[in-house]
């Protein structure tokens, strides 16, 4: 039996959540099934909020969302992976923290119909509430984007059911994202930057999303790894990753006082970065802005490697060196990888990955390995055998080819 868990297919993934919505909710059908996927960035880690390059490619495993419009302003939820049902008064929802808070994982599907209305994308009269009922196939807590694949499915299914019209180019898309992301920084209170909504949103099947996090455009960069002979694995180590316990918070908040000490906007606007070493005082901040400057360079680095041609063996070699700097980086100057991550990088660089590193968030989550092709299911064996060893908890693996952005199923 293979280790490697599946995509659910469209159909199924729409059943599910149809099935949940009519047993839970009430009988009458869904207006629509919407779906957007979890995302898994190959390189670029902290560098959203920094003004920087990231690479993420949508995964083929999504969230699934059936809604049912409401002629009232009520919005009823409930979850495959939740337990009970929440009702919200949509009027009463405003930002964490204030008075219409509001708790737990709805937060992440009512905050997207508040955006929307904040953004000034619907008037407030036409918002109506919604019956919705979610079941996913993007694991929780690896670091793959499970609370953006929410959010930007809502933001899919509201656009059609409000008629926005946004979702018809990427120019709309960029629009949806940043409510998405305001949603999640502002309701759901994570900090987050603006990657994981635009790859769940504006990525492509078959290539990989070069997000320029300065002024938000994008360049759909070659990345089909079957064409290449290779596969990229993801190991989600099942170490605890959580967004909201105050290590993002710190990292974001050490990169803004060394901006403003340096006098630039943003980190990405750092030229001299052996200059900008000497000028910080606190050694924790230098290797929090050295890792944030040389991580955008490696990001600009690998995108030329896929944009250079076919993915013969050298370029593999160098796909994988910059992915091995990465991940050192990320281990020694931004300090978010944990000892869960670490033997996963080093058991599959061992087990002849050409590269590997940890991606997401950090403090947790997953790592991801660029392989030859066939490989998968042998690395993955030696990486849960590694974690036996360890005493740590059994880790789980799925397949990543480059998919398709959020839509209607």
């Amino acid at each position: 039996m293979s280790v490697l868990a599946p995509a659910w297919t469209a159909d199924d993934g729409a059943r599910r959540a149809r099935d949940l919505l009519t047993s839970v909710l009430g009988p009458e059908p869904a207006d629509g099934v919407w779906a957007a996927p979890g995302r898994v960035n190959l390189i670029g880690e902290h560098t959203d909020y920094n003004g920087g390059l990231c690479l993420p490619i949508a995964l083929p495993h999504r969230t699934y969302v059936a809604v049912r419009r409401r002629t009232d302003r009520t919005v009823r939820l409930t979850s495959a992976q939740e337990e009970g049902v929440r009702t919200i008064d949509l009027d009463g929802v405003g930002p964490a923290g204030t008075a219409g808070a509001v708790e737990g994982w709805p937060a992440y599907v009512v905050g997207v119909a508040w955006a929307l209305v904040a953004e000034g994308l619907v008037p407030p009269e036409r918002v109506t509430g919604f019956d919705v009922a979610v079941d996913s196939c993007v694991p929780y807590g690896a670091g793959l984007s499970s609370s953006a694949a929410l959010e930007c499915a809502v933001a899919i299914a509201l656009d059609e059911l409000w008629e926005l019209g946004l979702a018809a180019d990427d120019a709309g898309r960029s629009r949806l994202a940043a409510a998405c992301v305001r949603a999640e920084n502002e309701v759901a209170g994570a900090p987050t930057g603006g990657m994981d909504q635009s790859a769940s949103l504006r990525a492509e099947e078959g290539r990989a999303l070069l997000l320029d996090c300065r002024d938000g455009s994008t360049r759909q960069v070659p990345f089909d790894l079957a064409a290449a002979g290779l596969e990229l694995l993801v190991i989600d180590t099942r170490a605890p990753h959580a967004l909201v316990d105050g290590q993002y918070a710190e990292r974001r908040d050490s990169c803004e006082r060394a901006a403003r000490q340096l006098g630039v906007t943003t980190l990405r606007e750092v030229e001299d970065l052996d200059a900008a070493l000497t000028a910080l005082d606190e050694p924790v901040v230098r290797r929090r802005v050295r890792h944030v400057v040389t991580e955008i360079e490696r990001v600009a680095r690998f995108a030329g490697e896929l944009d250079a041609g076919p993915l013969d063996a050298a370029r593999a070699a160098a796909l994988g060196a910059l992915m091995a700097a990465s991940h050192a980086s990320m281990r020694d100057d931004y300090e978010i990888s944990c000892a869960e991550l670490d033997v996963a990088v080093e058991t599959a660089t061992a087990a002849g990955a050409h590269g590997a590193r940890m991606t997401g968030g950090g403090f947790g989550g997953s790592a991801i390995a660029l392989l030859p092709a066939g490989q998968a299911e042998r690395v993955a064996g030696e990486v849960r055998d590694a974690f036996a060893a360890a005493g740590f908890a059994e880790p789980a693996f799925l397949l990543a080819p480059a998919s398709a952005p959020a839509a209607r199923t």
